[in-house]
């Protein structure tokens, strides 16, 4: 292309585009009667319409003909100088001159690419990953049926207390609900007798029956591994950052009060299991005077996470007062409350919580930390709940963690986290399952897994939708692949990206973790 015809007005991407129409052809095979006369229907619209699109559309047309029939635009009536006027035009046109080069041989390419990628997840999480919304009708089905099983009026199924008071702590009860294979039914009898089961009639609305290995069903019902897993576990979770009554303390900036050990379901992957006892316990007005007092007369905290067990479970004139405590201390500017009541037991979250949720916000910010593991637990109900939540703190933050078989592929994760960013949470954290307790060492996921998922999303998933990927390991380290320094034998050797200390982080097994046969599908013959 010569600069007679005018080569110097374009830009290098439309200089390309040229050069890859009218190079020397090869071999040629004749253009069908129909794409002879849509590239001259298309040229006649790009020269008498001032719009773009039809100057787009022609010069993808030439392109597809060039590529596929080797035919030039020439062979088909159509002068460089004539697409040379339409490319000038359509900079001339577009508000930000973008050029016809840039949109035809770059943009639209990695458009179709996304595009590509896009389609594929869209097809496939439906089925891969459906959320609590697209299965409700289901859900409302499962709900009908507990009910009747146990015996509940609706009053009590729309109550918190009604909730609790129908909790599916026992195994008996359990299996008049689901339909479990007998083997797993003793297992969940062994594992019972020393660890917690409690599901609220709500979240076992949840479980799809026929389902080997719901996401919600491994969360919630613990299965023979949690005993059978051999392993020495470590003291109990901030046994050695607990500096006062109640409180944990990792960093200098940050308290835990850990107000209750009570929740509304026990999680099968939980981090403080050794603090889950056999009995409820909300604790003392003393023991909570501690806690605060230890927070008082420490001016650098600055930001005070109140969890337990669950802080939603305390009752509200519990929450107003130590909402009103912190907020009187002066060095403290934010506060967090930990919770998975809204998608556990969306009941709970009344106008008064609600109330007393904004009265602090207002004196400083708030923010509310959730736990959502897979699409499946957003329903209508919890959306709606997230979304009252929403308009009374700062935020609402999710902190997943990665999960075997619930959340660990990419499919299952983009979903989760944009189905949560539509219910107005914001994904924050993805932790890697702790290596703390053997108990459930078998929902570990490699952390190479877990890199590639959330690398994944990158350019795949709005920004604000994608987390960050976490280990604890004395503190909260970012697993970049530049914060793994390499690797000790099963270990990784992680890289603390604020000291620049180095930690080994026992990492679970790829082969494990590729094989199927885990958890509930154990029990099918």
């Amino acid at each position: 292309m010569s600069d007679e015809t005018g080569a110097g007005k374009l830009d290098s991407f439309s200089r390309e585009l040229f050069q890859e129409l009218f190079s020397p052809a090869g071999e040629k095979s004749p253009a069908a009667q129909q794409e002879i006369v849509e590239v001259t229907d298309l040229l006649q619209k790009a020269r008498e319409q001032d719009l773009t699109q039809p100057i787009v559309n022609l010069f993808r047309l030439l392109r597809r003909i060039r590529k596929e029939k080797g035919q030039t635009p020439r062979d088909l009536g159509v002068e460089e100088s004539d697409l040379l006027q339409l490319a000038v035009k359509h900079q001339q046109i577009d508000e930000h001159e973008v050029t016809i080069g840039g949109r035809v041989l770059k943009a639209l390419s990695i458009v179709e690419d996304a595009n590509a990628r896009a389609m594929a997840y869209m097809q496939e999480h439906p089925k891969a990953a459906p959320s609590g919304i697209e299965l409700w009708d289901r859900i409302r089905e499962n709900q009908e049926r507990i009910k009747k099983v146990l015996g509940m009026k609706q009053e009590d199924w729309d109550s918190f207390s009604g909730q609790l008071r129908f909790a599916i702590e026992s195994v008996k009860t359990l299996s008049g609900i689901l339909d479990l294979p007998e083997n797993a039914v003793t297992d969940i009898q062994r594992v019972t007798s020393q660890y917690r089961m409690r599901l609220t009639p709500y979240y076992t609305s949840l479980i799809m029956p026929g389902a080997v290995n719901d996401p919600v069903l491994l969360q919630s019902v613990p299965t023979g591994e949690m005993i059978d897993n051999v392993g020495e576990e470590i003291p109990p979770v901030a046994a050695d950052h607990s500096p006062a009554r109640l409180i944990d303390q990792f960093y200098p900036r940050v308290a835990t009060i850990k107000a209750t050990n009570m929740c509304g379901m026990y999680c099968t992957h939980c981090l403080r299991i050794a603090h889950i006892g056999k009995k409820d316990r909300i604790y003392s007005k003393q023991a909570y005077q501690e806690a605060l007092d230890y927070i008082r007369n420490n001016p650098g905290i600055r930001d005070v996470l109140v969890t337990g067990g669950d802080a939603f479970v305390l009752p509200n004139d519990l929450l107003r007062w130590l909402l009103q405590e912190l907020d009187q201390i002066e060095h403290v500017r934010l506060k967090r409350m930990g919770s998975r009541i809204p998608v556990t037991t969306p009941q709970r979250i009344d106008s008064e919580l609600l109330d007393i949720l904004e009265q602090s916000n207002d004196q400083k910010p708030l923010r509310v930390v959730t736990q959502i593991n897979t699409a499946q637990e957003i329903t209508p109900v919890s959306r709606e709940t997230f979304r009252q939540i929403s308009k009374r703190v700062s935020a609402v933050l999710n902190q997943a963690v990665l999960l075997r078989g619930i959340n660990d592929t990419r499919t299952k994760m983009w979903k989760l986290c944009e189905t949560i960013q539509e219910a107005h949470v914001r994904p924050y954290y993805v932790f890697n399952c702790s290596y703390r307790n053997p108990q459930f060492s078998h929902l570990r996921v490699p952390v190479p897994v877990g890199q590639d998922i959330i690398e994944s999303m990158y350019g795949n998933v709005s920004g604000d939708a994608i987390p960050r990927y976490i280990a604890t390991a004395g503190g909260k380290i970012p697993l970049h692949r530049s914060n793994v320094a390499g690797r000790a034998g099963s270990d990784i050797v992680l890289k603390k990206p604020w000291s620049g200390e180095e930690v080994k982080y026992p990492d679970a097994s790829e082969e494990d973790h590729s094989n199927a046969d885990f958890s509930f599908a154990r029990y099918v013959e």
